[in-house]
């Protein structure tokens, strides 16, 4: 045993929950941004103004998606060069068969979450292997492209299955109780934004759009508008900028030392996502990424905007429409984002600052 933890020591293979569900999913998720998102906005772009060529690099920015996520996770996992590149052909391999369900229908919503757990585990095969032979330059791409395709082959397609249900049930359900879901949604997402983890590859994982994805735009705008406001006077403009295009993570440190600085910010997901939900039907049909971005960049805002004009292929599925936006869809989108969680967020913030729960210099970033 003793010799097993040295060699996986030696390998840097650390098996803990840090390592897969915080440094492996946040990588994956700029992944996924800086190919299907960052696509996806190019091609509407594109569309819109008629150039093919801005439609082209869309589609090619697209389609690597796979590719992109698994190497943004292999590097997290701090793979060697040799596996680094083989993650490519996992990640292109996992995102496809993931991305079909038991069934052989390919509407399904599990592409990134297969591309997850294959390629964490295709990683650290490679990673094993890595320079334990002479001939290096032929047994660590292969064992990792080999693990990696074949457990895309057997996993993949269940994953996509699982993911696309889960999807499918809370977007049902937000139909369903959008009011009650509305609450759930918003809160959880927008939590997650601020934790440590991805909120924004949770909901492309499990393909969030229509009312939930417009409820979970709700939560992480929410957070990152609340916190920016609301910690105005200890940040400046510098704080209000790095948190509200930037990300609520930053507070992570305030929040450790004062959980009671996070309840402005629940609280006022929790009131957003119901009035989107069930007074302006907020919905996010662009790509599912997006739902779980808010402001960061104003890619939850592009991404309504996007699924408008031109629905993502996982909200037709689900059978969204493209649509012409109204001054109240407009109204809301914008009251959703920024107004509501501003004003509510620093209102909530007052009120503990007075009874004592916040102090000054809680909300101060290092």
């Amino acid at each position: 045993m003793d010799k097993f933890k040295e060699f996986l020591k030696r390998k840097d293979i650390v098996i803990s929950a840090k390592r897969y569900g915080i440094d492996a999913l946040g990588a994956m998720a700029q992944g996924l941004f800086c190919s299907l998102l960052i696509g996806t906005i190019v091609k509407t772009l594109g569309q819109q103004l008629g150039l093919a060529f801005l439609v082209d690099v869309g589609n090619y920015a697209s389609a690597m998606s796979g590719a992109a996520m698994a190497v943004a996770i292999g590097w997290a996992l701090k793979a060697p060069p040799m596996v680094l590149f083989s993650l490519a052909t996992v990640g292109y391999a996992a995102n496809a068969l993931g991305s079909t369900t038991l069934a052989g229908t390919s509407d399904g919503a599990g592409g990134p979450l297969a591309v997850l757990f294959i390629a964490i585990i295709a990683a650290e095969c490679g990673k094993a292997v890595s320079k334990e032979t002479k001939i290096d330059i032929l047994v660590t791409p292969l064992v990792t492209i080999l693990v990696g395709v074949a457990l895309s082959a057997w996993w993949a397609p269940a994953i996509g299955s699982a993911a696309k249900a889960v999807g499918a049930f809370v977007q049902w359900a937000t139909v369903l109780q959008p009011f009650w879901m509305g609450i759930l949604v918003s809160v959880v997402i927008g939590m997650a934004l601020t934790l440590p983890i991805s909120s924004a590859a949770i909901c492309a994982a499990f393909g969030l759009t229509g009312l939930a994805g417009g409820a979970a735009v709700a939560g992480c705008c929410a957070n990152m508008v609340g916190f920016a406001v609301m910690s105005f006077r200890e940040n400046r403009w510098g704080g209000l900028l790095s948190q509200g295009i930037g990300t609520s993570m930053l507070q992570m440190p305030n929040i450790v030392r004062n959980p009671r600085i996070w309840l402005p910010a629940i609280l006022t997901s929790a009131i957003t996502g119901p009035i989107a939900t069930c007074v302006f039907h907020l919905e996010m049909n662009g790509p599912p990424v997006s739902a779980g971005m808010g402001t960061c960049g104003l890619v939850g805002q592009i991404g309504v905007w996007t699924g408008w004009i031109s629905p993502s292929e996982q909200a037709l599925a689900s059978g969204a429409a493209a649509i012409s936006p109204t001054a109240f869809d407009w109204a809301g989108l914008i009251l959703i984002s920024f107004v509501l969680p501003a004003v509510l967020c620093w209102a909530f913030g007052l009120l503990f600052r007075r009874i004592g729960w916040i102090k000054e210099g809680d909300l101060k970033l290092d």
